[in-house]
This record gives C-alpha cells, structure tokens and sequence, in this order.
C-alpha cells in the first residue's frame, strides 16, 4: 500500500453551526508540543463529537487491528487499492508499514496527513488529507474509513467536517478534493449531503476491472460560507504547519 494511496469515507450523519466566513482561524489553539521532533502526533481536531489525532505507533496498531475485524462486506470494494483482501496478519503489518512510509516520504512538497478517529476516547477509524505541491497549489484530497462496527452511528459525516476544518483553516487550502466509487453509495452520500460539486468521472482499476470513480471538490469560499464551525478546535496546528513548510501567515 503506497502512501498516496487513499481509502473511501463511509456515511453518518452530524451536525453543523455555521459562523462567519472571516479566513482569521478563530478555532485554531496552540498547544504546548510534547513531540517537538514529529508535530504531528501533536496535532488535534475536537468537534462536540469526535476527536481525530496524529496517529502514533500505538494507535497505528489499533488501526490495524481495527482494520483486521472487518470495513466492508467482502463482496464490495470501496477502496482503488484492495489492501483489505489482504488475510491477517499480512494486512495488519502492511497497515504498520502503510503510516510508517507516510512518516518517511512526508515532505512540504508531497504529503499524507493520516489521524486517528476516536469517539468518547474509543478508537473507530481513520480519516486523512493528501496534497502535492501544497504551498502552490493549496489543494488537498481527503479520504477515510471507519470499522464496520462504528459504520451507520452518525460519524462520518462530523468526520469529514473535522477533515475540512482542518484543510482550509488550519493548513490554508484554497480547494478540498474528494473521489468515490459509483456503486459506493455511502461515501458519496456524505459528498452530497455536504455539496460537495461534481467533476465529472474517471474509469480506475479495482480488483483488476475497471470501475467508475466520481470527483468533487469544494472551494474555501463556498466552505466558509456554508460548513465552517465554530465548536470545532484545532490544537498543535502551527507546529505541523511549520514542518509542511508553512508560513505562520
């Protein structure tokens, strides 16, 4: 499983408070950095709901694990890469190496952003923001899953609000991208219940055929204007920003 590879969010369903479209990041805090050499296990979004964290080699664990009891049916494949046909523990070990070569190759030019997703302190998935050529750019592409016993409670829709948060306010991104397979009907609930705009579609390989994939993005004014928040907080950010090659501004 290579880095830039990205898996699919699955629906739920939140809720929002919409603010103020001021670019200023009033939600974004600075915390007191505990791992001054990698910021990003620094790094922490907390909605009313959920919290999502830089993904330690503990946590990565439990993501595997997490991963190993089950995200789809077996019949359905929501992701481009098959990495859950893997049998455990082969899939538990790619899961480890998949955040460990995240970590390697992190540079400002090319990143993957992937964190931990805990509801009342209980690990249920994952969600994450990839981006190439970001400081010019300002475009990020996110992606998520959650484990089949946490799927159809209502998280992942507050997931991918936490996600774009933490995009556009607290990284600076211009244009959030996102892409679901047309057969994945609960990914792209959640695009459209966000309104997301359709880009049209592309045909990519899954399982060794091809399959329909559907592109969306949404742009920082039309985020602003309609989904930020003002009970979402975003802790270590700057330090993060700082190692992505982010200017404070």
């Amino acid at each position: 499983m290579k880095c830039s590879g990205r898996f699919i969010a699955h629906r739920a369903r939140g809720r929002r408070r919409k603010s103020g479209g001021s670019r200023g990041r009033r939600d974004v805090q600075t915390a007191r950095m505990t791992h001054p050499v990698w910021p990003l296990f620094d790094l922490v979004v907390r909605t009313p709901r959920l919290e999502l964290h830089g993904i330690t080699d503990e946590a990565a664990l439990q993501l595997a694990k997490l991963a190993a009891e089950g995200i789809h049916d077996p019949d359905f494949m929501p992701f481009a890469i098959g990495w859950t046909d893997v049998p455990s523990p082969q899939l538990e070990r790619n899961t480890m190496q998949y955040y460990w070569r995240c970590r390697a190759e992190l540079s400002p030019r090319s990143w993957s952003i992937d964190l931990a997703v805990l509801v009342d302190g209980e690990l249920v998935g994952t969600t994450g923001l990839i981006a190439k050529g970001f400081p010019t750019l300002r475009t990020f592409e996110s992606g998520s899953w959650l484990g089949r016993r946490f799927q159809g409670a209502g998280i992942g829709t507050e997931m991918r609000l936490a996600t774009l948060q933490l995009g556009f306010d607290g990284l600076g991104a211009q244009v959030a991208t996102t892409t679901a397979f047309g057969d994945n009907e609960p990914s792209l609930g959640v695009t459209r219940k966000l309104r997301y705009r359709p880009q049209g579609s592309t045909r990519r390989l899954r399982r060794g055929a091809p399959a329909e994939s559907h592109l969306f993005d949404m742009t920082y004014e039309d985020w602003a204007e309609r989904l930020r928040r003002d009970d979402i907080v975003i802790d270590g950010i700057e330090a993060a920003r700082d190692l992505l090659g982010l200017s404070a501004g």
